[in-house]
């Protein structure tokens, strides 16, 4: 059975000219990309990037998350892709500018990635399942096409993983302060016996301080982002998948020196984001899995009706 073709389109970064293509997998698409922009000709690799933010998409089942048309910028080697890109946004993109620009049409993208594929869900963040959850149901049935009684079973699924996503943010923070608690209790009773054996010997101070804060942090994060990562108490549930994977990607020193934090709680924070990007993965392919096993049962009876004819 022949791979399931997905069409996106590609563009360079420092160009307005688009090209449509169509691959089964990511490998096929670089091969595609490189042809058609005449870049890569030289046996260098190729990067595809997101044009949305400039993710790296580098990895095969992620590439098959993505929803259909999805939009890449190809860079050859020693190319990074830029920001400025989005300043093309009115010719590289279909819809107009002014409305992909408007945060109340931003429902009608999010939509049109679950119209593609019902499992985007599991790949968004808990802002996008908030903002799908609170348009109204008859707008959201006519964008996706479905009826209301649909549109409403889908919204109460996007508030239960809502919902699940914040049991375990509470989960999380109780462990943390549970942790926490021992640990001060720890401290408290080491520098109590500290005392005891040596009354007139001062506790040396120890600089926590990480030692690269006077160098410059270059990151490629936003400052939303770094807002989140502060803030949240399980700031992976609050970041899509996209932003999860420039979390992890970062190098952990510069996080670290970015968010002042030292070097084994920077680590931590990109533990937890890799884990939840894979369980999210791990998520979207057992949605396909049990997809097609549905679709596969769905056939059997029409067989067996066959069958039972020809004997009769």
């Amino acid at each position: 059975m022949a791979a399931r073709m997905k069409p996106c389109v590609v563009r360079r970064g420092d160009g307005r000219e688009q090209h449509g293509l169509a691959a089964s997998c990511l490998r096929e698409l670089r091969d595609k990309a490189g042809r058609a922009l005449d870049i890569g000709e030289d046996g260098r690799p190729i990067t595809l990037v997101l044009a949305e933010d400039g993710t790296i998409v580098d990895d095969e089942d992620y590439f098959l998350c993505l929803p259909s048309n999805t939009k890449f910028v190809a860079l050859a080697k020693g190319e990074r892709w830029s920001g400025k890109s989005a300043e093309c946004r009115s010719t590289w993109l279909s819809e107009p500018a002014d409305e992909v620009d408007s945060g109340a049409e931003r429902w009608r993208q999010l939509a049109r990635q679950l119209k593609g594929d019902l499992s985007n869900i599991i790949l968004m963040s808990e802002e996008d399942l908030q903002v799908l959850i609170d348009v109204p149901r008859s707008d959201l049935a006519e964008e996706l096409a479905q009826s209301q009684a649909k549109t409403q079973v889908l919204q109460d699924t996007l508030q239960q993983v809502l919902d699940r996503r914040e049991e375990e943010r509470q989960s999380k923070q109780l462990l943390e302060l549970y942790l926490e608690a021992l640990k001060n209790e720890d401290n408290i009773l080491s520098k109590v016996a500290e005392s005891e054996s040596a009354p007139g010997k001062e506790m040396d101070v120890v600089d926590t301080g990480t030692s690269g804060a006077g160098i410059s942090a270059r990151t490629a994060l936003s400052d939303q982002i770094f807002a989140v990562l502060k803030e949240k108490p399980a700031p992976e549930l609050c970041l899509d998948s996209q932003t999860l994977e420039l979390v992890v990607k970062e190098d952990t020193q510069a996080l670290a020196a970015a968010l002042g934090w030292d070097k084994q709680k920077a680590e931590a924070v990109q533990q937890a984001c890799d884990q939840e990007l894979c369980k999210r993965l791990q998520q979207v392919q057992t949605l396909h899995s049990l997809r097609s096993a549905s679709r596969g049962k769905k056939a059997l009876p029409c067989g067996d009706g066959l069958s039972s004819k020809r004997r009769k």
